[in-house]
């Protein structure tokens, strides 16, 4: 341990509580900073184990001071001093993990946040407690991630139920799914370059595919106790792309202790997400009964249960 790049990067991980051990590390202003805006976090956790902050040391770095530092000041700094990824863990782990709501107090600090999942679910959970301005500003944000899983989310899920590939009816959708390479290799046999022996392809076809007609009702039971935020995020999702489809009459149920019939809002998953109130209990029993008289073909009706249990 007597290679001073190695000391620098221990005393960074370990905080200013390890300024003792690892004195004169000589870290550069750039990395003062770092140390300025991880110390803003994580020196918060050492607190609550019940250390005390150093306060000579806190003095060391003059204006470098964390206590100097606002919320939204910090998030610059992070911003500026961090890749993106890193940059979205570190403000996910300081609003869920280590509570900091002061984050979500100061009206400037969420158009500062950088949308993701695991935002989402940090301010899913803090809804409850969020004035009306700031419960529409974690509305916004939720939109902005929702559209994303769908955008992703949804080609998928409709390829998947499109039915069988239909070699009669061409399409504009391209995927390896449905490359016709017979028709391909025709339409191209002009092409064909007898220097390099190849066909030079500048017309590529793709099958289209028999639309499948599902009649089903498609009931998602879905525990919303707290530690089920994910699945319930994605689950909202799933409902809002499943009801777009036709023929397919989408059931919506979300529980703990009670149940909550949420159908009429299913097309819509950020209404979903800011109505899930994330109990503490899990009575499947109840849920399952309550869905059982949802029940009127049980041959045309997929019931699916996410619960962690």
């Amino acid at each position: 341990m007597s290679d001073p790049v190695h000391l620098r990067r221990w005393r960074m991980v370990l905080g200013r509580y390890a300024e003792r051990n690892l004195p004169g590390t000589g870290m550069t202003r750039e990395q003062q900073r770092t140390d300025r805006a991880l110390d803003y976090l994580y020196a918060r956790e050492m607190e609550r184990r019940g250390l005390r902050r150093d306060k000579r040391g806190a003095n060391r770095f003059g204006s470098m001071d964390p206590s100097n530092l606002t919320a939204l000041g910090w998030l610059g700094e992070l911003r500026a001093l961090f890749p993106q990824s890193v940059y979205e863990t570190v403000q996910a782990h300081a609003i869920d993990n280590l509570g900091m709501t002061e984050l979500l107090s100061d009206p400037g600090v969420p158009d500062a946040l950088e949308p993701n999942k695991d935002l989402l679910k940090a301010l899913i959970a803090y809804k409850g407690g969020a004035d009306p301005a700031m419960r529409e500003k974690i509305r916004e944000i939720t939109r902005t991630v929702v559209d994303e899983i769908v955008k992703r989310l949804k080609p998928k899920v409709e390829n998947a139920l499109a039915g069988r590939p239909n070699r009669f009816r061409r399409s504009q959708i391209k995927s390896m799914q449905t490359f016709d390479w017979q028709a391909t290799i025709r339409d191209n046999l002009k092409n064909w370059d007898a220097e390099r022996q190849v066909i030079i392809a500048d017309r590529l076809r793709f099958h289209g595919r028999s639309r499948r007609r599902l009649p089903w009702t498609i009931i998602l039971c879905v525990d919303q106790s707290g530690s089920m935020l994910s699945s319930t995020i994605y689950a909202a999702v799933m409902a809002s792309i499943l009801t777009s489809l036709p023929a397919v009459d989408v059931k919506l149920i979300v529980f703990d202790t009670a149940i909550v019939d949420l159908t009429s809002e299913a097309h819509d998953p950020v209404e979903v997400l800011m109505a899930v109130q994330l109990g503490g209990g899990t009575d499947i029993a109840s849920a399952m009964e309550y869905c059982e008289r949802l029940i009127t073909q049980p041959t045309r009706t997929v019931f699916v249960l996410i619960s962690d249990f």
